[in-house]
């Protein structure tokens, strides 16, 4: 009868270890990608920003270059030049014609303030960061009247 108990008892463990094992590492959920750095404005770089929610058409693009904090130069990239007819006056629209609205371009720290303060008032903001040192590759904000949308590429610090 003691045999049983014993050959019982071995039966429980094993049973009891077999659920424990790292077999179940494999059922568990992955962990969570690691978060981007925090970003730190170099003291000069440059940058493309696209304005506009249509990846395929933006509203603009314009290369920025930022030195000691502040843009010194912007260009736009997408400029269609505007003919003027011969002495029409009539109304052209904006400077670039159909092409979109001239801005005026900021420096990604400008950008990421503004997200921030768009958050506070209340305004849905979504940011996504490049994952190897924390610049902003894209910020939408909603403040009510639809998104607006500024995606950074061809980063480049100096």
């Amino acid at each position: 009868m003691r045999l049983q108990w014993a050959w019982g008892g071995i039966a429980l463990v094993a049973l009891a270890g077999g659920c424990t094992s790292s077999s179940d590492d494999a059922k568990s959920p992955p962990a969570a990608p690691a978060s981007p750095p925090a970003w730190t404005e170099p003291a000069a770089y440059s940058y493309v920003l696209a304005r506009g929610c249509d990846a395929a058409a933006p509203a603009g693009r314009y290369e920025v270059r930022v030195k000691a904090g502040a843009v010194a130069e912007s260009n736009r990239l997408d400029a269609a030049p505007v003919e003027p007819s011969s002495g029409s006056g009539e109304d052209l629209g904006p400077a670039t014609g159909d092409t979109g609205e001239e801005i005026e371009a900021f420096t990604l720290k400008d950008l990421l303030e503004m997200a921030q303060t768009a958050s506070e008032d209340g305004g849905q903001v979504t940011k996504a960061l490049d994952t190897t040192d924390g610049h902003p590759v894209k910020v939408t904000i909603d403040v009510g009247s639809g998104p607006e949308c500024w995606t950074v590429s061809d980063y480049q610090p100096a």
